[in-house]
């Protein structure tokens, strides 16, 4: 499934930004598959990859350049930079400090399970989950959830998720209810050895998982935040973020 968050009826213009401007983004590299160093050491991912399509959309020159996670947002603000482009949550602090895009991407929460019960209840429900036992990284959002909307199963939480994936593989555990980005790239991994597939569909509760992943710009580049929406709705329309979504999530998290 390729998740779409644009409004179809919701018709954007086109702003003006000179196109002799070059647009500086600022990634992070240390967060596959949105944005990471490519063989040959260059910023790729599909964070960095959407921006750099973005910016051929606007006919607008860009650069990538690397920054520590936690300094993104002060370079921005000291105009080292342009757009960050990496997977900062929109939250409401951010959104009164900077000028936020539409979100591009989720972070669904997600359950998996062995292969086997798929294949023995394929038309999953949620009432396969009564009885059943969920492995969760204690003290999450995920821990939450699962107490309070699923509670006729027996919650077992787990100090990291590859304790919890473990417990699964091995049986301890019926489920484990997580983070579906870290769950897509577990179940195509070597470590999984094939053994588990989702169950059911993305869960995207915002009071719980947030409101997604946006491009970042300076409150007042307002004319650069609106051209950046305009392009991330083209790129959906044309059939671009399809393409870059399909390369980058083999497996996806929705």
């Amino acid at each position: 499934m390729i998740p779409n968050f644009w409004d179809p009826k919701a018709q954007l213009e086109r702003p003006e930004i000179p196109t002799s401007r070059t647009i500086r983004f600022l990634v992070d590299d240390d967060f596959p598959p949105l944005h990471f160093p490519g063989l040959d050491g260059t910023p790729t991912g599909f964070s960095v990859e959407l921006a750099r399509a973005a910016c051929e959309r606007l006919g607008l020159t860009c650069t990538v350049q690397v920054r520590r996670f936690d300094s993104l947002l002060n370079a921005l603000s000291e105009k080292q930079g342009d757009v960050v482009a990496a997977a900062i949550p929109i939250t409401a602090d951010l959104r009164q400090r900077f000028a936020v895009t539409a979100p591009y991407f989720k972070i669904p929460a997600r359950l998996v399970t062995k292969s086997v019960q798929i294949k023995d209840n394929p038309a999953f429900t949620p009432k396969l989950l009564q009885g059943k036992t969920i492995g969760v990284v204690e003290g999450t959002v995920h821990e939450a959830f699962v107490k309070a909307f699923m509670q006729g199963s027996t919650l077992k939480p787990y100090p990291e998720l590859t304790a919890a994936e473990a417990a699964l593989k091995s049986g301890a555990v019926d489920y484990i209810f997580a983070d579906g980005l870290s769950l897509a790239l577990w179940i195509g991994g070597e470590d999984a050895e094939g053994c588990c597939v989702f169950a059911g569909g993305p869960h995207l509760e915002s009071r719980f998982f947030g409101e997604g992943i946006g491009f970042i710009a300076r409150a007042e580049d307002d004319a650069l935040h609106r051209a950046l929406d305009y392009a991330l709705q083209q790129l959906w329309n044309e059939g671009k973020y399809a393409e870059l979504y399909l390369r980058f999530f083999p497996i996806s998290p929705f």
